[in-house]
């Protein structure tokens, strides 16, 4: 736990400004021999203290994806977001592979099911961990009474304190208290994000992972998708978007956060089990490229595309003999990739990846080439 400097008590002013506003003190001090004025203050450090602090790395949970602290995981319905966090809660609890590539180490992990009753889960997890034993590092609740919510996260974190635990809340929906008429919409979700966060924040190492629903009507901005007002977004540490079509294997995972990459990645699910969509999560960043670029022009053209880009120079000469098709049809898919500035027109006929003119420090394409 971070220490801050030691305050030292001493005399202070009979009152003090605060804006506009005087608040008077007199000179009382209380039993440890401070006055309101210091409390006030007691919190506050100096930028040559903060200078010489040394702060432990941050406990990566699954690489790439997760990291410790207070993390939502949100997506529409029936998009697969509590079989996504099962292969989370099993691989980590027995320590293993997360989604089929990522290694990650054994760690507790508590997962508050809270949408499932016994038999659901345990069919699920069977199915997910392909019928071998479930891991005895894996603590399961089904059920949680109204408002204990907070305090029985709170006391199983406590009993693994000291071995960077991860806590799973499926679903915020389900332990959220309703909001009271009246209250801010806004700031009655700050509150409900900001206790779970202050839980998870005591933990050195610690991450609670919550899961919850989109927004209806999303825009292209990750926040934004988050259901409800900004307040549960605002106070999250890191936010995971899970998008998938419907009738469709494939599916992406967005991620933002305070201190983590922002960074979307290709997944693929195969009844029910999740697994990265590549070797690496660098690969799986570049699936995403290509499924976006396979998605604005037919396959054709990606094939093309994917040629050109292995050869400083391509015409459509070039390009018909080596994919079987005429000369015409060739020099119109380039322009086509022209046109969505996929490649560069360098001169009459001729086409590259790179503009003609690179910009200053960088090889240009060679002139004879080019001609």
């Amino acid at each position: 736990m971070l220490l801050l400097p030691r305050m030292v008590p001493r005399p202070r002013k009979p009152h003090l400004q605060v804006g506009p506003v005087v608040i008077p003190y007199g000179t009382e001090y209380d039993e440890d021999g401070f006055t309101a004025e210091d409390r006030l203050l007691e919190g506050i450090f100096s930028g040559a203290w903060l200078d010489q602090q040394t702060f432990p790395e941050l406990e990566e949970i699954v690489t790439g994806i997760l990291v410790e602290g207070f993390a939502l995981i949100v997506g529409p319905p029936k998009v697969g977001k509590s079989w996504l966090v099962g292969n989370l809660a099993l691989a980590c609890a027995q320590g293993g592979r997360a989604l089929g590539r990522i290694d990650v180490r054994q760690r507790p992990v508590l997962y508050l099911a809270l949408e499932d009753g016994p038999r659901r889960l345990q069919s699920r997890l069977r199915k997910l961990n392909d019928d071998q034993p479930l891991p005895d590092a894996l603590d399961m609740i089904c059920t949680v009474e109204p408002g204990m919510i907070e305090a029985t996260i709170s006391a199983w974190m406590e009993r693994h304190q000291d071995k960077a635990p991860l806590v799973i809340l499926d679903t915020l929906g389900k332990a959220r208290p309703q909001r009271r008429a009246g209250d801010d919409p806004y700031l009655a979700d700050y509150k409900v994000g900001s206790q779970l966060k202050a839980i998870v924040d005591s933990i050195p190492g610690a991450c609670l992972l919550v899961v919850h629903h989109t927004n209806k009507s999303e825009s292209g901005d990750f926040v934004d998708a988050v259901s409800g007002t900004q307040g549960i977004a605002g106070s999250a540490d890191s936010i995971l978007v899970l998008r998938r079509p419907r009738k469709s294997n494939e599916a992406t995972l967005a991620i933002t956060g305070r201190d983590v990459t922002e960074r979307e990645i290709a997944l693929l699910t195969d009844n029910g089990k999740w697994e990265l969509d590549g070797f690496t999560i660098e690969s799986a960043e570049q699936v995403v490229e290509t499924r976006k670029e396979k998605g604005h022009q037919g396959d054709q053209s990606l094939e093309i595309l994917g040629y050109a880009k292995q050869h400083p120079i391509v015409t459509p000469k070039l390009v018909a003999a080596h994919f079987k098709i005429d000369p015409k049809t060739a020099g119109t898919y380039l322009g086509r990739l022209v046109d969505r500035e996929h490649l560069f027109r360098i001169a009459y006929g001729k086409y590259s990846h790179q503009p003609p003119e690179s910009p200053t420090g960088s090889t240009p394409i060679p002139l004879e080439v080019a001609q």
